[in-house]
């Protein structure tokens, strides 16, 4: 396409935007003046999660970190509870120590250069494009998954998205696209251009009728805009049977229960959790995984008992099958081995803790079991 096309493509995306554009709490700013602090939070939690789940979540964490500054100087602990159901722990422990970083650094404004931004921990080329966009209305590109689609239909790109060779061209056409906008309009094309993929341009029955691009994209003059853009064949998905103990020091429901922290630089890093594993093959059933599991991580012994509850749970690359079961225990005074931190705790004391989505489970049939005249007696 000439550069015209892209000028008028841009101008187009520009007006759309402009009065179709959502009403989000991150938005309560022209695209172009917005406080970087809010876009950058915003954007990180906008990865890979919906945007009516990401609002509440947006809200408390303004309210309770309203700037770089005070991000900094929170604790981890409280950083990770106030992520906690997002997932992607890893990018709450960025957001941390990049806060950190802007202020040490910056003087606590989050920097304005490509460069500088993007030697913050946790920021890549498509958060570094927004930021400098929405907030500091620089003509840089962004390419995210709702970018790609439509980029992938309006250029009617017949090869598989994740090619390098494809990413390289569709970043050349994102970068096109917002140097052709109208000056200061940076952040709204590229924004519009989200927009749109989220709105207009979707996954299943693209609203083609609609769409403000419609007279240029190739894919709907071809007729291909449900076969574009053409993604990669489904990898087979490992499934992994996990064993997690309820652990009371004596009674159940009448004592403490042991948590543990799992190591920073791990998955799910600084959240607590019940202890457990995976299932071996050579465990003979899930207590006896449970009991291998408790001897390497903590170097107890514990009794094992009745099955809490079941949870599944699908991470990007594997799922699980989570069994948790009560224990007690038995023998030896807790040692963090596998763990970096282990704590005796009352039930009432686990919402102060950051716990992933399956631990929360547990925790949620925990206080279930309790509110009943059933609990287990063992």
């Amino acid at each position: 396409m000439s550069s015209s096309i892209f000028v008028i493509l841009a101008e187009r995306l520009v007006d759309w935007h402009t009065r179709h554009q959502r009403d989000l709490p991150w938005r309560h700013a022209p695209a172009g003046q917005r406080d970087p602090y809010r876009v950058w939070i915003s954007e990180i939690m906008l990865q890979q999660t919906r945007v009516e789940t990401v609002v509440d979540y947006f809200e408390r964490w303004m309210a309770r970190f309203p700037t770089v500054d005070a991000l900094a100087a929170a604790d981890l602990q409280d950083v990770l509870k106030q992520w906690e159901g997002l997932g992607y722990y890893a990018r709450a422990r960025n957001l941390h120590k990049a806060a950190q970083r802007i202020v040490a650094e910056h003087g606590g404004q989050v920097p304005d250069t490509r460069a500088a931004i993007l030697d913050l921990p946790g920021i890549g080329t498509y958060t570094a494009g927004a930021i400098l966009s929405l907030a500091y209305a620089r003509p840089e590109p962004i390419l995210d998954g709702n970018v790609k689609r439509v980029l992938a239909r309006l250029f009617d790109i017949d090869r598989p998205i994740d090619e390098p060779a494809v990413l390289r061209e569709l970043w050349s056409l994102a970068r096109a696209l917002v140097e052709a906008a109208p000056s200061g309009a940076a952040g709204d094309c590229n924004e519009g251009l989200m927009e749109l993929g989220a709105t207009i341009c979707t996954p299943q029955s693209p609203r083609c009728l609609l769409c403000p691009l419609a007279e240029h994209c190739r894919a709907a003059a071809a007729g291909t805009q449900a076969a574009r853009p053409v993604m990669p064949p489904r990898k087979r998905t490992p499934h992994y049977d996990v064993a997690a103990g309820i652990i009371w020091q004596g009674e159940p429901y009448r004592s403490r229960i042991l948590i543990a922290q799992r190591p920073a630089d791990g998955m799910l890093g600084g959240l607590w959790e019940f202890p457990g594993g995976k299932r071996d093959p050579e465990d003979v059933d899930l207590p006896a995984c449970l009991r291998r599991e408790i001897d390497e991580e903590l170097a107890i012994a514990i009794e094992v008992g009745e099955l809490l509850t079941t949870v599944k749970h699908a991470y990007t690359h594997f799922r699980i099958t989570l069994h948790a079961f009560h224990a007690r225990h038995r023998a030896g005074e807790p040692q963090a081995i596998g763990c970096t931190d282990w704590r005796w705790v009352d039930l009432g004391d686990l919402e102060r803790f950051p716990f992933p989505v399956t631990d929360q489970k547990i925790i949620a049939a925990l206080r279930a079991a309790h509110a009943t005249p059933q609990s287990p007696s063992r």
